[in-house]
């Protein structure tokens, strides 16, 4: 079975619908990583770190893929994860693993 690695179908929805608010929202995540010193690459990678932790599997994704965009290697993402295993836990920190894969077999392998 094949995914569809787009923006999920209620996020599309929402946009459409609210493309005020999405706008918004995409503001705050763009003003928010410039006004300090982390890059594009690392913000995201603590941002995929902050969505396992909320057990938040479309964050996941997205931050997988925008840290990718970024120029994370997959080594720097799944160490990324790994290295949260002695704060969320092993089976929470696979569960995101499990859910970055997704994006990263999706998008041209392993």
């Amino acid at each position: 079975m094949t995914r569809d690695h787009a923006p999920c179908r209620t996020y599309h929805d929402i946009s459409k619908r609210y493309p005020d608010v999405i706008s918004a929202l995409e503001k705050l995540g763009t003003t928010v990583r410039a006004s300090g010193p982390l890059d594009d690459k690392m913000s995201h990678l603590i941002q995929l770190a902050a969505a396992a932790a909320a057990k938040s599997e479309g964050s996941v994704h997205t931050h997988t893929r925008m840290a990718k965009k970024a120029g994370a290697t997959r080594e720097e993402i799944y160490h990324t994860l790994l290295l949260l295993i002695s704060t969320i836990g092993f089976p929470q920190s696979m569960a995101a693993i499990s859910w970055c894969r997704d994006i990263l077999e999706g998008e041209g392998g392993e």
